[in-house]
């Protein structure tokens, strides 16, 4: 029964904290756009950077040339 004197107020603070945090996070704007960045991996990149299998080869084949 005692615990209960001691698991309550903590618990307690705990609720404050995460509602804190919560209230943190909206003002911050963290909600502001949820769709746009789940569809950010849809979009192509407009870099034209190399596939990253050609990066690899690339770097591959530089390793195995020691200059001999």
């Amino acid at each position: 029964m005692i615990i209960l004197l001691m698991l309550i107020p903590l618990s307690l603070m705990l609720l404050a904290l995460a509602i804190g945090a919560f209230v943190w996070a909206v003002r911050k704007g963290q909600f502001d756009d949820m769709d746009t960045p789940a569809l950010d991996i849809l979009t192509d990149d407009e870099r034209g950077t190399a596939p990253i299998a050609a990066q690899t080869r690339g770097a591959i084949n530089d390793i195995g040339d020691h200059g001999d």
